[in-house]
């Protein structure tokens, strides 16, 4: 109001005006504006009003945020708000902050909000057939270059750490606070197009991963949210191997939640989309996802299809084949992604094989590691070396003692479900649950 040359009265008209403008007849005084300042947060579209009008005699776009009433933005959250692949950048930009306050606010129309189907479909074929974005360039009040750029993918890099080494449970909402503390004025600033695409590309990336730690948190809502927004940034940026990349993590998605042809068919929309460009790791890593999808719905010669041609095309990488961010899918990861196949098409002897090649043993991959030997450990109890499978599994709960992951706890639920009542009948298991008990994961399994 200061920098404006607002009085409590000429806001109070400004708002009327620009309300009249919008076709709303309302009612608003210089009382009004004093109980605003008071931290008042008026309903309705009132908050609008005020940015508009504001922002109309300043020359530039403010936010809610900007206005101090971004309470008022999620009291007013839309249950559907982050399922739509946006006709704009500029809607995309918005609709991004607002999931950040959401997530933040806790808003329980997001956050336990369940996946919907119909949005990968609508968002992946959006992303196929969508034309290129015109210009990004923005006249914003605070000049955004390059190193601002590398900021957001460093910081990114950072968090991407701590969610292999303590799950994504463990900094998810810290991620969350810097994105919506530091990048969101990113967003609203002032940039060239170059740098604007650059900016894209790398929030998509920073949603690509809050998306796989909502995910891992079992938020699939604000998860799916999370990788159809980072899709569409990432066509923003006319980034198309990230798009793939994060088609792809919707695949994974599908495939956790038993919603396999649409796995599959993701997976399958993530080597299409991009032609091709894909490098040898990435394709390697969308064709594994497929053979996931594939091998729970029952597809046995499909998955193995699908296998040969991801172990086939990995070996074609080189140092720069990929992107970055794909550099750490190698035959390690291959391996645990096979062993998840062979263990779901009941191929135990197989799994057990493929998972005891997956492991990283660096203490930065604790999940991997853990995903991994709990594959194995319930391929031995289904090929009925039992002894062995518990004692596989005491060493995968040893390895997941410090992650924070409900995907974790799923797979402990699943290990339980494969233990018969014979089993239990036997010292082996009476054994193993006594030592079981002292870890967090099982515990937390129930």
């Amino acid at each position: 109001m200061q920098e404006a040359g607002f009085s409590h009265k000429s806001l109070a008209r400004a708002v009327v005006a620009t309300a009249a403008r919008s076709g709303e007849d309302i009612t608003c005084d210089h009382t009004y504006v004093t109980r605003w300042l008071k931290g008042s947060i008026p309903r309705g579209s009132m908050p609008q009003f005020i940015i508009d009008s504001v922002s109309r005699k300043l020359g530039r776009q403010l936010t809610v945020d900007d206005i101090g009433m971004g309470d008022a933005a999620v009291s007013a959250v839309q249950p559907d708000l982050g399922l739509d692949f946006a006709d704009t950048a500029e809607s995309t930009a918005k609709t991004v902050t607002d999931l950040w306050r959401a997530d933040l606010a806790d808003a329980e129309s997001l956050v336990r909000a369940l996946p919907d189907s119909a949005a990968w479909n609508s968002a992946s074929l959006r992303w196929i057939v969508a034309p290129p974005d015109t210009q990004l360039t923005r006249t914003g009040n605070r000049a955004v270059g390059g190193v601002d750029v590398d900021m957001v993918r460093s910081t990114t890099d950072a968090f991407s750490m701590l969610d292999g080494k303590f799950g994504g449970g463990h900094a998810r909402r810290a991620l969350i606070q810097y994105l919506h503390t530091d990048v969101r004025p990113m967003l609203d600033g002032a940039y060239s197009d170059d740098v604007g695409r650059q900016l894209n590309s790398a929030v998509a990336e920073a949603l690509l991963l809050a998306g796989f730690m909502s995910y891992d948190s079992g938020l699939h809502g604000m998860a799916q949210r999370y990788f159809i927004q980072g899709l569409r940034m990432s066509q923003a940026a006319g980034d198309r191997l990230l798009g793939s990349s994060i088609l792809s993590a919707m695949s994974h998605q599908a495939t956790f939640l038993g919603q396999y042809r649409d796995a599959a068919t993701l997976a399958r929309a993530a080597c299409t989309g991009p032609a091709g460009s894909l490098g040898p790791r990435m394709a390697a890593h969308h064709l594994a996802m497929e053979a996931r999808a594939l091998a729970r719905l029952g597809d046995e010669r499909g998955c193995d299809l699908a296998l040969v041609a991801a172990e086939r095309t990995l070996t074609q990488r080189t140092a720069d084949s990929d992107p970055a961010y794909m550099m750490y899918f190698d035959e390690i990861e291959l391996a645990a992604e096979i062993g998840h196949c062979f263990r779901d098409l009941g191929r135990s002897t197989e799994a057990t094989e493929r998972s005891a090649g997956a492991l990283f043993n660096d203490g930065l991959n604790n999940r991997s590691d853990f995903f991994a030997t709990m594959v194995q450990a319930e391929s031995y109890i289904i090929h009925g070396e039992i002894g062995r499978g518990f004692d596989i599994a005491l060493g995968a709960l040893r390895l997941g003692e410090g992650l924070q992951s409900a995907r974790c706890v799923q797979y402990i639920r699943e290990f339980q479900g494969r233990v018969t009542d014979g089993m239990k009948r036997g010292t082996d298991f009476r054994e193993f649950e006594e030592q079981a008990r002292g870890f967090r994961l099982w515990q937390q399994a129930g």
